[in-house]
């Protein structure tokens, strides 16, 4: 684990992004909050939060920090038929928080997939990444293809 006794608390800001294919028909049944085991995507925000709380004990040699604020939210595209996760995690400490923004949306989708799968397999998660972070050394933000 890396010493960080000597670096000076900042607020720290990182936000990640996962995407979750799906086919016609879920879509739909989750845009109209029809699926058989209830509201998917509230329970998927659910365990991304409670995931990014988790990071330390899913990770090895990731600091336990402490989170000031947990936020998942979604988009659903009907059309293209995904549900696109972001995650936004904020502390004030001596290390980031990306892993527990990656943590909590790749969590969000998992579990969008267990809940969905009971209709089809043919399920993806693709494009987890950090989309921005900042507070510490450097900042970051990914460029938009």
């Amino acid at each position: 684990m890396v010493n960080v006794l000597d670096k000076t608390p900042t607020r720290r800001v990182a936000v990640a992004t996962a995407t979750v294919h799906l086919n016609e028909k879920i879509i739909r049944l989750i845009a109209a909050n029809e699926m058989a085991k209830g509201d998917v995507l509230a329970v998927s925000q659910l365990a991304g939060i409670m995931a990014a709380k988790k990071t330390p004990d899913l990770i090895p040699l990731c600091h336990n920090v402490t989170l000031t604020n947990v936020k998942v939210w979604y988009t659903i595209d009907e059309e293209k038929a995904v549900v696109i996760f972001n995650g936004e995690v904020q502390c004030v400490g001596q290390t980031g928080v990306e892993m527990e923004a990656l943590t909590a949306v790749t969590i969000a989708a998992l579990t969008l997939y267990d809940m969905c799968k009971a209709l089809s397999h043919d399920i993806k998660i693709t494009n987890i990444f950090l989309k921005e972070k900042s507070g510490g050394k450097t900042n970051f933000s990914a460029v938009q293809l």
